[in-house]
């Protein structure tokens, strides 16, 4: 009977093992302190013809594509290229997990080409015999350590001409190798509505705040969201032909904000593993940017009024800033977002639904109900 006992409680570990399973660490591009740049060996496996193995005894990298074959060390510079001994101007080296290789030298090896994208600090690394590429965030001095506090809440105020405004605002390091963003809906479906206390605690969440707008003066029970939102890949609402900003984020945390009838080719790329839109754009590439009528705004809450709002940002660095505040205008918001560091910038949906809520508690009350947020879960 003993026996059995086991037999099932080992069957059932088998079946939840997988549901609590760390996600696969994110991979990014590194530059360190002395301006050499790195990426994760991994990544290399991802184009079609590379194959990588690793002798730990040796701590020798063994890399090799077509006919070419190259060796390297573990904190070594010297390496083999196809048997010929080099030397390299950076050493290969592991931290958290993962192992880094020359980009240089690497790249240029197995014809690899390169491509800086500024406007959200990331490199696209493509075959040129294939045309499969792989777009990393890049990081600049230093990797982010499994030791440092990942995500961060402060009260902060800003001023806008003759107006100072305070602020609730939390701080998500993106590529810290614990983060993890999802997109929720409230009742795990659209069209319902829940406090966004209960929604982030139901999916185990250390921040949140509310998402796209939704129709929550209806009478009836289904409170549709205005707004395409994906989540694990996977659309769970559909918006076709809405010119609002959407948020985006793939398995890495790297993030962008595109045109809403940008949707559709982005996400046919295969790269998109959350999505959330809202609007209007606040901040492109560190300056206020507003084309509220372009998008398709036409409330005045949104042209010319003040009240509550919510909105999401991206620093240079790849930290998430999660931000509400009271009382403020569109143009007046983009100037917060600014000053608080984002590099881009959206609104999120406001008045009663602006909340903000951080490691237990609200930061920012709703006033409301809400149809969907974007949360921050530590895995």
């Amino acid at each position: 009977m003993k026996r059995i006992l086991l037999l099932v409680i080992l069957a059932m570990l088998m079946v939840v093992t997988p549901l609590n399973a760390a996600s696969a660490p994110k991979m990014l591009a590194y530059v360190d302190k002395n301006n050499q740049s790195f990426i994760p060996v991994s990544l290399l496996k991802t184009f079609e013809g590379i194959q990588v193995s690793y002798t730990a005894a040796e701590k020798k990298l063994r890399i090799t594509k077509d006919n070419k074959q190259l060796t390297l060390y573990l904190g070594s510079r010297t390496a083999y290229i196809d048997g010929k001994k080099t030397q390299i101007k950076a050493a290969p080296f592991s931290e958290n997990g993962i192992t880094y290789v020359p980009l240089q030298f690497t790249a240029q090896q197995l014809g690899l080409a390169l491509k800086w994208e500024p406007n959200r600090t990331a490199l696209q690394i493509k075959d040129g015999a294939t045309s499969a590429s792989n777009t990393l965030p890049v990081m600049s001095g230093k990797l982010v350590s499994n030791t440092l506090k990942p995500v961060t809440s402060a009260k902060k105020t800003f001023k806008v001409g003759s107006r100072s405004f305070s602020a609730q605002v939390v701080t998500v390091s993106l590529l810290h190798p614990k983060v993890e963003l999802g997109v929720a809906l409230a009742g795990n479906k659209p069209g319902k509505v829940e406090d966004l206390r209960s929604l982030a605690k139901r999916n185990q969440a250390v921040a949140a705040i509310n998402g796209t707008y939704f129709d929550a003066y209806t009478a009836g029970a289904y409170k549709a969201p205005y707004g395409y939102l994906v989540h694990n890949g996977a659309i769970l609402h559909k918006a076709p032909g809405d010119n609002r900003t959407i948020f985006t984020y793939d398995r890495n945390n790297l993030t962008q904000m595109i045109p809403g009838l940008d949707f559709k080719s982005e996400y046919e790329q295969g790269q998109m593993k959350g999505a959330l839109q809202a609007g209007p754009r606040l901040v492109k590439d560190g300056k206020v940017s507003l084309n509220v009528k372009k998008e398709g705004f036409k409330d005045p809450k949104i042209l010319t009024g003040g009240g509550a709002r919510s909105a999401l940002g991206i620093t240079k660095d790849h930290k998430l800033i999660l931000l509400t505040t009271g009382g403020a205008t569109i143009p007046q918001l983009a100037e917060i977002m600014r000053q608080a560091g984002a590099y881009q910038a959206m609104n999120l949906d406001g008045g009663a639904s602006s909340g903000l809520y951080y490691n237990g508690s609200y930061l920012t009350a709703p006033g409301r109900q809400i149809s969907n947020a974007l949360i921050v879960r530590l895995k």
